[in-house]
């Protein structure tokens, strides 16, 4: 499901249809993500006194809908002065037990620690003579964690509520992962995942019911809220604990629900086919959730994209109309005197392909204005970067005031790789609510263009904007290499740098000289003040800029004394 963090009553209406559809088709258990029921994460709300108690207020009140079957629901709970990620059991009306997490990640994006306190007892429970045991998301993924002494103490099915964010590569990972503990502990594994997008997280859902062999029952959709059936089979009794566990550590009790379908027929269970999407197809959904999400979560019906006539803006141009709709999405040329023709005819293009509204507004006048302002304290300067940036501010200044004016998100439209290297005006293009293409660098930008045209089946994205020379078209024929290193050779760099810290001498097998590494490392050091001060956007990458990447701002490190 995709829960909203704080939207208490909207979560709840979640929770109750999903139970009733649960009972439509006489399941036995039922099993909500990781926190479905406050949201992930709520981050310092939980610091909130009343946040914690509406949320275990409204567990009270979802325990009455559970008659007639087993359900397992991610929430907050608090006892004597301490608060921990739990997981409720509620059975035919009322409150059973609450397992509290023991793993608690405190890496990349995850600060569990700041707020939970660790469990410290296993809960399983008997039903229809199955040992069930209950885990939360990192529970799983300790090898030697929970789930594993779940299944020493005979553990038939180890049921897990997750919210596991996506990154690329995650899902695949993920299943890899799941397959090694079903079959390490002898066990189904039925897999509850969050889907939706959290500020700059995107979770993919992706729910599975696996055996114990590591194969696959049933499998959810990805990036789309979905329930997964699946009749699971266990031969009861056939397992016993592998050694004499210390029951002190193990809350065990048993569920017997009535049986309210005696003499209903069940509806056939709705048939599923496989639904595994390729890595630009896995990228570009999630890009679509993610900045939808941001936008109706935070009460914005439309958005609009300055549109340079590059690759960039036309991507996120074609995201906003995925993820929105294209009469939602506003599309805005201001073309300066440095600005080609064919900027403005692949605009245009671009616009009437995807559908969305054009609105052209020239900055030359502008400009010139700015020009006679600061004459007279730029008298006996040189034309420059400070000119370029103005250019940028202005298209800013714009854009901003249109989304004053009628209530539109303005989208910015930098990539990873620029924002990486500084290469983006402060307050300029990087003015704006939501940057979709943070997190994406250029060489994939161009890879999904490429994809989404042929999921289109026609040139929806400009071949020109794909094959031109890149350029912030500043100034006369300026390009980006006048800047940069191709970016081919960049993103590798970066790759390296950014996600996997390698150091300086770590990089010398990138293809690129040792002086123009050294360059490359200290720009993206000194640039952390600018992304500090950027929009969020989506995490497409195994570390991105923000709560994966965390450095001062004011340093004197360097890797090399001079």
């Amino acid at each position: 499901m995709n829960a909203t963090v704080g939207d208490f009553s909207g979560n709840v209406k979640k929770i109750r249809g999903y139970l009733n559809q649960a009972k439509k088709f006489r399941a036995d258990i039922v099993v909500f993500p990781e926190m479905a029921l406050t949201g992930y994460p709520p981050e310092d709300l939980l610091f909130r006194r009343g946040f914690v108690e509406r949320n275990e207020k409204e567990l009270d009140g979802l325990a009455r809908h559970s008659k007639g079957l087993v359900a397992l629901v991610g929430y907050v709970e608090s006892a004597r002065g301490s608060l921990y990620n739990a997981a409720a059991l509620l059975a035919d009306g009322s409150m059973k037990a609450s397992y509290r997490k023991m793993e608690l990640p405190n890496y990349g994006v995850f600060d569990e620690k700041r707020y939970f306190q660790k469990g410290e007892r296993l809960l399983r429970f008997t039903y229809k003579g199955a040992s069930i045991g209950v885990t939360i998301c990192e529970d799983i993924w300790e090898a030697k964690g929970p789930g594993k002494a779940l299944s020493d103490l005979g553990a038939d099915l180890i049921l897990n509520l997750s919210s596991s964010p996506y990154h690329k590569g995650k899902g695949q990972g993920r299943i890899a992962m799941l397959k090694r503990r079903a079959r390490n502990y002898d066990a189904h594994i039925a897999y509850a995942n969050l889907v939706g997008g959290q500020d700059e997280l995107v979770f993919d859902g992706h729910s599975l019911v696996m055996d114990p062999k590591g194969h696959v029952i049933a499998e959810g959709r990805a990036f789309d809220e979905d329930m997964v059936f699946a009749d699971i089979s266990i031969e009861t009794g056939r397992k016993g604990p592998n050694k004499n566990p210390d029951r002190s550590l193990v809350k065990t009790c048993r569920v017997a629900v009535p049986n309210c379908y005696k003499n209903v027929a069940r509806p056939a269970l709705p048939q599923r086919e496989s639904l595994r999407l390729n890595e630009w197809e896995e990228i570009y959904q999630a890009l679509v959730l993610g900045t939808g999400d941001y936008l109706r979560k935070n009460g914005f019906a439309s958005a609009v994209v300055g549109l340079s006539g590059g690759v960039d803006s036309a991507l996120t141009a074609a995201v906003a109309v995925d993820a929105l709709g294209a009469e939602n999405v506003a599309g805005v040329m201001m073309p300066s005197p440095y600005s080609s023709d064919h900027s403005v005819s692949d605009s245009e293009t671009l616009a009437r392909n995807l559908g969305l509204k054009l609105y052209s507004l020239p900055i030359a006048p502008i400009m010139k204005a700015f020009d006679k302002t600061l004459s007279g304290i730029f008298k006996g300067t040189e034309p420059g970067l400070t000119e370029e940036n103005l250019q940028a501010r202005i298209r800013g200044t714009l854009l901003m005031a249109l989304s004053n004016k009628f209530g539109w998100l303005t989208l910015t439209t930098g990539n990873k790789s620029e924002v990486s290297m500084g290469y983006c005006t402060l307050y300029g293009d990087m003015a704006g609510g939501f940057a979709p293409l943070k997190d994406v660098p250029k060489t994939w930008v161009y890879a999904l263009c490429r994809w989404r045209n042929e999921r289109a089946g026609i040139e929806l994205i400009p071949e020109n904007v794909l094959t031109k020379e890149p350029s912030a078209e500043l100034r006369p024929n300026q390009k980006d290499v006048d800047s940069l290193p191709p970016y081919a050779s960049l993103d590798k760099v970066l790759s390296l740098f950014v996600e996997q810290d390698c150091e300086s001498d770590d990089l010398e097998n990138s293809g690129i000289p040792a002086g123009e590494i050294d360059r490359i490392l200290r720009l993206v050091d000194l640039s952390e003040y600018k992304r500090r001060q950027s929009a969020p956007g989506v995490k497409i990458t195994p570390k991105a800029f923000g709560k994966d990447r965390r450095l001062p701002l004011t340093s004197r490190y360097r890797r090399r004394e001079k």
